[in-house]
């Protein structure tokens, strides 16, 4: 089956098959919103689990689908072969470090704003959050199919697809962590479902920005690679993991981290 999904990718043109390829990681954003309909609460233990495991998956494709790849294209020795990986890394961080600052946002288990000052709603600053996490994930996938569409040798349909599918098991759990909090507050179902899943309506534009970006400046593809991988670890670093760690799951939370980085390492290497 898998093989299958691999041809019909290579049939179509790579942009088009980014933009498929993360509308496939907003649908399972949108079915794990859809919980709230069969669901009003989730025990803050399972969801703790789940956001950890989503900070593995996130870590494990940041180096397996970008960095690794991103160090193999460049050509020299020594440091002249890792600078551009290093540099696109560093930058990557630093965007998602310049919207972190401005857009104004709160995670599930803190109560302070952070951004600019804003009086958006607690429901909407809630979803801003969970979009910052999205931004890189979509950029991540899109990125890939462009290097596909560039000819790049390390980039294939296969890593791509790999990585939608790592991106989107991810996806799922995170959801839920936007749909629930907003149901256990009082919103209703079909809200609640209509918040969450518009929470990952980011991911298919960054996900054709960053495959156009590679097809049309083609020397950029390690540094884009290497940009998406920073962009994702700070995310992980700076608002995923101390979601987790709020209550008294870090256990739990850990443990979902290791097997979410292991999902992803396997996934990788085993399909791609």
């Amino acid at each position: 089956m898998f093989q299958s999904v691999i041809d019909y990718f290579t049939s179509i043109d790579p942009i088009l098959a980014a933009l498929y390829a993360s509308l496939f990681t907003w649908f399972l954003t949108a079915l794990g919103a859809s919980f709230v309909f069969m669901f009003k609460t989730m025990n803050r233990t399972v969801l703790d689990g789940m956001l950890g495991f989503t900070g593995g998956v996130m870590v494990a494709a940041s180096f397996w689908s970008l960095l690794a790849p991103a160090i193999e294209m460049t050509g020299g020795e020594g440091f002249a072969k890792v600078i551009p990986a290093a540099f696109g890394f560093f930058l990557g961080a630093l965007f998602i470090f310049g919207i972190d600052k401005v857009l104004p946002h709160l995670h599930i288990n803190f109560k302070v704003t952070e951004g600019i000052k804003s009086p958006w709603q607690r429901t909407t600053l809630l979803v801003s959050a969970i979009t910052l996490h999205n931004i890189p994930e979509g950029l991540a996938v899109g990125v890939l199919f462009g290097g596909v569409a560039a000819g790049i040798p390390e980039a294939s349909i296969a890593g791509a697809v790999t990585l939608a599918i790592g991106i989107g098991i991810q996806n799922f759990p995170e959801g839920i962590a936007v749909a629930m909090p907003l149901r256990r507050m009082g919103m209703s179902r079909w809200k609640s479902f209509m918040y969450g899943q518009s929470s990952a309506l980011v991911e298919p534009v960054a996900a054709v920005l960053g495959a156009f970006a590679v097809t049309f400046f083609t020397p950029i593809l390690p540094y884009a690679l290497a940009f998406a991988a920073g962009a994702m670890i700070f995310v992980v670093v700076e608002e995923v993991i101390p979601e987790t760690q709020q209550d008294k799951n870090t256990d739990i939370a850990t443990l979902g981290f290791v097997g979410g980085f292991i999902v992803m390492m396997v996934l990788d290497v085993a399909l791609s």
